[in-house]
C-alpha cells in the first residue's frame, strides 16, 4: 500500500478525504491521510489552525510534508477561491475555461515547488462548488427541500459546479448562504457530499475527477 498525505485546507475538507475519497482509493492500494494546514506552529510544537494563511506558511507546511520519506506522494485539497498574495501563478492564470486557469496554476506551483512527490490539486472554486453538483440532494441534505429549484438554477447557469464564481459575493458559499444563512461548513458540509456521493460528484465536476484518476494511478 503506497502512503498519500493530503494537505487540506480544514475539518471539513478533512472529513471529506477520511469518509470519502480514502475508501475509493484503497481498492488502488493507496492509503490517503488528510493533514490539515496549520497557519503556524508554537514553539511549544502545538498548532494554531484557521484564519489568513500566507503563502509561506502554506509553503513550509507542504515542505513539511514532503520531508516524510515514507510518503510516495503529497497532494493538496486547497481552495482555488481566496488563495493569497504571491502564490505561484495566481495574478495571471492561463485559459479560458476555470479548469485550464486552475491547471496553470497548478503547473506554476509544482514548478516552484520542484519536487516529483509533489501532486498539486486546487479546488475550484472552493469545497461547496462539489456540493452543487446535485442542487436537489444539497437542498435534502440542508432539510431545506423548498430551495432546490434556486440551488438548480444557480448550478444551470454554468458548465460545471467548479464554474461557479470565485468571487467574495458570488463564490459558491456565498451563493448557499444567501439562501440558507444556517449553513455552516464543518457541520453541513461533509453531510452533504457523502449524501451526493463522490460518484456524482466525479461525473459532475471534470477538475476534481482528474485529480482523482490521478491519485489512481500512482500504482499504475
Amino acid at each position: 500500500m503506497l502512503k498519500v498525505l493530503a494537505l487540506v485546507e480544514g475539518q471539513t475538507e478533512e472529513a471529506f478525504v477520511k469518509r470519502l475519497l480514502a475508501p475509493v482509493l484503497v481498492p488502488h492500494g493507496i492509503v490517503l491521510i488528510p493533514v490539515i494546514l496549520a497557519t503556524k506552529r508554537l514553539v511549544c510544537g502545538d498548532k494554531h489552525r484557521g484564519g489568513y494563511i500566507p503563502y509561506s506558511r502554506l509553503r513550509s507546511e507542504l515542505r513539511r510534508l514532503l520531508g516524510d520519506s515514507s510518503a510516495a506522494c503529497v497532494t493538496t485539497m486547497i481552495d482555488f477561491y481566496g488563495l493569497p498574495p504571491g502564490f505561484p501563478g495566481r495574478e495571471s492564470p492561463s485559459g479560458q475555461s476555470s479548469q485550464e486557469r486552475a491547471r496553470s496554476v497548478e503547473a506554476a506551483w509544482a514548478a516552484e515547488i520542484d519536487h516529483l512527490r509533489f501532486l498539486p490539486h486546487l479546488s475550484l472554486h472552493e469545497f461547496e462548488g462539489l456540493l452543487f453538483s446535485d442542487a436537489a440532494e444539497m437542498a435534502r441534505s440542508l432539510d431545506q427541500p423548498n430551495l432546490a429549484a434556486d440551488f438548480s438554477r444557480i448550478r444551470a447557469n454554468f458548465p460545471t459546479p467548479e464554474d461557479i464564481n470565485d468571487h467574495e459575493t458570488t463564490a459558491p458559499s456565498r451563493r448557499i448562504r444567501d439562501l440558507f444563512p444556517e449553513y455552516n461548513k464543518p457541520f453541513y458540509g461533509e453531510l452533504v457530499a457523502e449524501r451526493i456521493g463522490i460518484d456524482r460528484i466525479r461525473a459532475e465536476c471534470p477538475h476534481f475527477s482528474q485529480w482523482l484518476n490521478a491519485l489512481e494511478s500512482l500504482t499504475s
